[in-house]
């Protein structure tokens, strides 16, 4: 699709879109009226009249399964999968082999970039007035307002590669806003590099275009693969841009807005707070600032945002199509790599799995290097490793077969004093944590125990068997016993994983909720226990492995939606949808529980 509003087009058609005439405050309602409704499965929900705004807002465009699949269809997947076959279908190569690809290298002369003087981006050119846009304040403590679904655009300053990410945007002022380049991405390594030349870096900010530059700004790509290669395929033709009259990049001609601007060298200041994808508050530090120049946007522009908090959120249902449209390629760049997942519900990052070779002894640890050293995948926080292929998006599953064959003395690894994803606050400090692997490969090596039978120990209010093999128990919290999860690494015979939290139940009562309860909440190096020792320079862990998910005192708070917004949108619920056709979720629950 050339442009949002063919997409909006096609909702309306799928009655996927509900248009809201009532008048709707971007600070805090939007976001939960937004997420009440992604919580009971809703629709994309099209705000008519933003408060403070002459630009209506549409959010929820992605939030269901459906929604992406009219976004982007199946041509798209179709041609990753036979792109990723190509080695092994042209080998031997010959004319006839060639012959029979000549359809596939028509789509592929349809793709890459066209370019024109002008667009519909550049119907309206004026200076920067980012007050006047509709940017959501979306959780109470959040830091001020924010572009949601910024689509940050630089150039490498050496050879003008280019990067397309989605790296959060704090309003400041009329002219000036926070730059969240988080480690790891292409946008901050190209402001490193301008930064020691003491230049500053041009950015182009795009808000709103086609779906597929949407999805292609998020796509865990390798790093010297461009995003509108990416975008250029999911939209099905070559992706226009159009000059550029206040910069030096050109624009995406199609988008909705494009703020222009540059990032200066060595200037920081404090960006956040925000509610975050973890389900958790990223506190503030300091970031680099965007200082804008122009504001160039279509005559009847249409603001995109989304909400992110505890998932399911939308970013959920387009990291698991990404994953699932990319997974073809996996085995491409890492050979020995037949399947690979990352969980959405731990905010990807945090938990991965894949099925890997053992054609001998430890050959699935060159499968973890290599994982952990690719691009976005190096911030993964803690991997599985399996040798048989399965469902990985059944972690009930997947976890059982790790544990069946999993031993502890040689088969659980950690390394410590590495990098972790900004937005990860279980580790010691911003950007820094600890890594763990953990093998279930070969054949199984124990009974898994399912139902818990024996007395309590003492502090333990109640257990749970999460699956086979995973016992989940209600620790005293951890300001009243920080060292609980060592007294307890004996009081579980014969269950290889036990996993400390607050509330058995609660974190039991569904897949993500204990994804997200065990993951978000745990460092490898700090949370992982046993009865240890150190053997040849590795450490050894003997008997039952310990997993303290429990909240500590430094951890960010949890996101909730504050008493008076969501008495508000209570009360208003029906002036918003007065058909009366779309149901209220709980927002403060989501996905988690179902």
């Amino acid at each position: 699709m050339r442009d949002l509003r063919t997409f909006l087009d096609t909702l309306r058609r799928e009655g996927e879109l509900v248009e809201i005439d009532a008048e709707v405050d971007p600070h805090l309602e939007m976001a939960e009226v937004h997420r009440r409704v992604i919580a009971a499965g809703g629709p994309a929900l099209l705000f008519k009249r933003a408060k403070g705004s002459n630009f209506p807002v549409v959010t929820n465009l992605f939030g269901t399964k459906k929604r992406v699949d009219l976004a982007f269809g199946t041509r798209a997947a179709a041609f990753v999968k036979r792109a990723a076959g190509l080695p092994h279908e042209l080998m031997p190569p010959s004319l006839g082999k060639l012959w029979g690809l000549r359809d596939f290298g028509w789509q592929a002369l349809d793709l890459g970039l066209a370019h024109a003087p002008r667009g519909p981006v550049t119907e309206v050119v004026g200076p920067p007035r980012l007050t006047e846009l509709p940017m959501l304040t979306s959780w109470p403590k959040d830091g001020g307002a924010f572009v949601t679904l910024p689509l940050v655009y630089t150039e490498h300053p050496d050879n003008g590669s280019h990067n397309l990410g989605m790296y959060r945007i704090h309003r400041k002022a009329d002219d000036r806003t926070g730059m969240h380049w988080q480690i790891g991405k292409g946008g901050g390594f190209h402001h490193h590099l301008a930064e020691q030349k003491n230049q500053a870096l041009p950015v182009n900010l795009f808000v709103g275009g086609p779906p597929g530059l949407i999805a292609s700004a998020i796509a865990p790509l390798p790093e010297n693969v461009p995003e509108l290669l990416l975008a250029s395929l999911l939209v099905g033709e070559r992706l226009r841009r159009c000059d550029n009259p206040g910069g030096p990049l050109p624009l995406v001609a199609d988008c909705e807005f494009a703020i222009v601007g540059e990032v200066p060298p060595h200037v920081r200041e404090p960006e956040g707070p925000f509610g975050d994808h973890y389900g958790y508050y990223s506190l503030a530090h300091d970031f680099p600032v965007l200082q804008v120049k122009q504001v160039c946007h279509r005559k009847d522009a249409i603001w995109p945002a989304t909400v992110v908090g505890k998932p399911r959120q939308e970013d959920f249902f387009l990291g698991d199509w990404l994953q699932e449209l990319l997974s073809p390629l996996f085995p491409v760049v890492m050979p020995a790599v037949r399947q690979l997942w990352s969980y959405g519900e731990t905010g990807y990052h945090a938990l991965s799995a894949a099925v890997v070779h053992e054609r001998y002894r430890r050959e699935a640890m060159a499968s973890a290097f290599r994982i952990l050293g690719e691009g976005q995948l190096s911030l993964t926080k803690f991997l599985l490793l399996l040798d048989q292929p399965m469902d990985l998006g059944d972690f009930k599953a997947v976890l059982e077969h790790v544990l069946a064959r999993f031993r502890p003395e040689t088969d659980l690894y950690v390394f410590s004093n590495l990098s972790m994803d900004t937005l990860d606050y279980a580790g010691p400090a911003l950007n820094e944590g600890s890594k763990g692997v953990m093998m279930g490969v070969g054949e199984p090596v124990r009974d898994l125990p399912r139902e818990f039978r024996g007395e309590l120990p003492v502090g333990v209010r109640d257990v749970a068997a999460y699956c086979g093999g995973c016992l989940v128990v209600s620790a005293p919290a951890w300001r009243d016993e920080p060292g609980a999860a060592a007294r307890l690494v004996d009081a579980f015979p014969g269950w290889p994983l036990v996993v400390l939290v607050d509330d058995a139940r609660e974190a039991t009562r569904s897949d993500a909720r204990f994804l997200w309860t065990a993951f978000t909440r745990m460092e490898p190096a700090a949370d992982l226990h046993g009865r240890q020792r150190v053997h040849r320079n590795h450490l050894v862990f003997e008997g039952t492995v310990v997993l303290d998910a429990r909240m500590k005192p430094t951890y960010p708070d949890e996101l909730f939606c504050d008493p008076d917004t969501a008495a508000l949108v209570g009360r208003r619920w029906a002036e918003y949808f007065p058909a009366g056709k779309v149901a209220m979720g709980d927002s403060d629950v989501g996905h988690l529980d179902r």
